[in-house]
């Protein structure tokens, strides 16, 4: 088996740290000059897999796309209420540790935490992601859906990037592992 699969999460944030407003919307990215599609297509290469909690799930099904934005990619969602699959994704019920374990331990590419809010706190809490990639928009929303949600727990990073979209800036941090010595 070669490397192992790393959990990723790749997504925008206000300079407030809000990634939609209270009513859900992420109008505001579009808004804002970026510079291409902001290096997207370079992290979606990366990828093989998706993982999105039902709430961001629900909010993509509700925008009436004209096709899934996640097609090529095995897709997960974590619910509590849904299972089974369709032909978009499956749904997870799962203990997230557990999960993951056996994500990694199949061959494949990089996964990708999509969100929502209270999937990657519990994400964060485990202390399951390895690179943290953070586009920040110069906005300050004032209020909304947070990036991170309070946490019992410290995750220490060491930064490996940046790079500039015209007004964003992606900011790459992987976790870092202290080891006794």
């Amino acid at each position: 088996m070669g490397e192992k699969r790393k959990v990723k999460l790749f997504i925008a944030t206000s300079l407030d740290g809000y990634i939609a407003t209270k009513n859900e919307s992420i109008q505001w990215l579009d808004d804002i000059e970026g510079e291409g599609d902001n290096g997207y297509l370079r992290f979606y290469e990366e990828i093989d897999t998706v993982i999105m909690g039902n709430k961001t799930y629900q909010w993509l099904e509700s925008q009436n796309l004209s096709e899934f934005p996640y097609q090529s990619k095995d897709c997960y969602v974590f619910s509590r209420k849904e299972s089974g699959s369709n032909e978009n994704v499956i749904f997870v019920n799962d203990v997230v540790e557990r999960f993951i374990q056996m994500l990694q331990n199949k061959e494949g590419r990089d996964i990708w935490i999509v969100g929502g809010g209270e999937l990657l706190s519990s994400f964060i809490e485990k202390d399951l992601i390895d690179e943290y990639i953070i586009t920040v928009a110069p906005i300050i929303l004032g209020e909304g859906i947070p990036l991170f949600k309070e946490a019992s727990s410290v995750i220490n990073l060491s930064l490996i990037g940046t790079q500039k979209f015209k007004q964003f800036i992606e900011l790459h941090y992987e976790r870092t592992i202290y080891k006794k010595e």
